[in-house]
């Protein structure tokens, strides 16, 4: 456990239920986490998209606060959910990669978590909460150890594994671990969408019970396919940009029919919302994300750890507890929402994890305190790491060529765009980036992110799982 981390749960337990105390004297808020698949920075109007219409979406923002230094927790779908799930950085996970870049793959389908992973879903079941994850899953099939009901959730509907979600109109979904047949014509975001909202719904007249929603709709993911084209139909635009266009526009509409729910069912201002995208915009199915400018002024895309791969954009709603129309520059990531999450509850969060709350930025009743460093790490073509701390960035990328893995540094409060290369005239900081790079990144077999781990130990999910566990250990002991 590297020094610092273990200071920073120290101050964590020690000063992480200070305003989570007080709200969890009041009714416990439900919770809804909304998060979109492949959806850029840019892509939606209140983080400066000038074609895309997302009317709803921006309205949450209005009525809330958005964030504009949040990140994902990697460039890619499973690691990313791993870590908001879990409260860990992908340096620590054990699910770093999705399921295909894996040295170990299953039989079929997608990479469980260890059946003892705990999950924000688990905290908010353990405190009396329903809890429901509806949408895209991808930790293995519901039958299995890895499936959502392990892992927390006490309902499912929508698609098991990644594969299955690259379809809008599929053979089949899930229903809790029975599989739903369907006629490959009815559009499964739709069905999802109907889903999420019969679940607040049904919850909401459950007397006494809060409820904790994750919904998690697949769009804008390719395949680009939507029953229609919307207001992009006669647009002059190629073909698959306006099935793209069409899919977030579909998206923003059943957000705003959420809304609309939560203050039909006069529940708006005892629940929390927030909405998020799990990477950076994709260039796949014929989109491309430079026609929308999808990353805004951000470099890279999804499978990039530049900030066009992992910054992404974070709003929270809470009337009458989020400030309206706020905007906030703190700098977070997905896995500072499982003690924000144990914050709100009034409860200290579980040892051994990365995240630091962010409650004190959503109520703006004190400044939350800051990460020391933000670390990704993402095995695909050829390996790459990152590292923010404070203003200055640096990556490191082709770390399968053992000679040279010579670091990049930017400072992103001059080039955010990170296109100037500074390493060379600042040695002091580069030498701090690489400490924090080799301090943050576990050895992983499964994932492995440099030649040498290969052949470390055997590529075996037990092993990993060891590692896992011992890793926490040390983390607690370290306290």
């Amino acid at each position: 456990m590297r020094p610092w981390a273990a200071a920073l749960l120290v101050v964590i337990l020690a000063e992480g239920v200070g305003a989570g105390s007080a709200l969890a004297q009041q009714q416990k808020p439900n919770v809804i986490f909304i998060l979109a698949d492949d959806l850029g920075y840019g892509d939606l109007g209140c983080y400066g998209q000038q074609k895309i219409k997302t009317p709803c979406i921006d309205r949450l923002a209005r009525e809330g606060v958005r964030f504009t230094q949040h990140y994902a927790g990697s460039p890619v779908c499973g690691p990313s959910r791993t870590c908001l799930l879990l409260g860990n950085h992908t340096g620590h996970n054990y699910v770093r990669g999705n399921p295909g870049q894996a040295t170990q793959k299953p039989a079929k389908g997608d990479i469980p978590q260890p059946a003892d992973a705990f999950t924000f879903a688990k905290l908010y079941q353990q405190h009396g909460y329903s809890t429901a994850v509806i949408g895209k899953w991808g930790f293995g099939p519901p039958t299995g150890p890895g499936g959502p009901r392990h892992a927390g959730f006490d309902c499912f509907f929508g698609y098991a594994n990644h594969g299955e979600a690259h379809e809008y109109y599929p053979e089949r979904l899930w229903r809790n671990d029975q599989q739903a047949e369907l006629d490959g014509k009815q559009y499964a975001h739709d069905l999802i969408a109907g889903d999420a909202l019969k679940f607040v719904r049904d919850s909401a007249a459950t007397s006494g019970k809060p409820f904790m929603l994750f919904f998690t709709p697949t769009i804008p993911h390719a395949k680009l396919q939507v029953p229609d084209l919307g207001p992009y139909a006669n647009e002059k635009w190629p073909e698959n940009e306006k099935k793209f266009a069409a899919m977030v526009t579909r998206l923003d509409r059943d957000v705003g029919r959420l809304l609309d729910l939560l203050r039909e069912l006069k529940i708006d201002d005892r629940t929390i919302v927030f909405f998020s995208s799990d990477n950076g915009p994709h260039k796949e199915g014929g989109h491309s994300p430079e026609f929308f400018n999808s990353n805004g002024s951000l470099r890279g895309i999804k499978r990039d750890v530049y900030e066009g791969g992992i910054r992404v954009p974070f709003i929270a709603r809470w009337p009458g507890t989020i400030a309206a129309g706020t905007t906030s520059d703190h700098v977070g990531a997905f896995w500072d929402f499982l003690p924000t999450s144990a914050e709100i509850l009034g409860v200290a969060p579980p040892s051994g994890i990365d995240g630091i709350s962010y409650l004190p930025s959503l109520t703006g009743k004190a400044k939350a305190r800051e990460h020391s460093a933000l670390y990704w790490e993402f095995q695909e073509q050829g390996g790459k790491q990152a590292v923010r701390f404070g203003d200055w960035k640096a990556v490191r990328v082709d770390l399968s060529k053992e000679e040279n893995r010579p670091i990049e540094l930017y400072d992103l409060s001059k080039d955010l765009a990170e296109s100037s290369n500074v390493a060379a005239a600042h040695p002091d900081l580069v030498k701090r980036a690489q400490e924090l790079l080799d301090a943050n990144h576990e050895p992983s077999t499964l994932f492995p992110l440099f030649p040498d781990e290969i052949k470390e130990t055997p590529n075996s999910r037990a092993a990993g799982t060891e590692r896992i566990n011992q890793s926490g250990k040390r983390k607690r002991q370290a306290r």
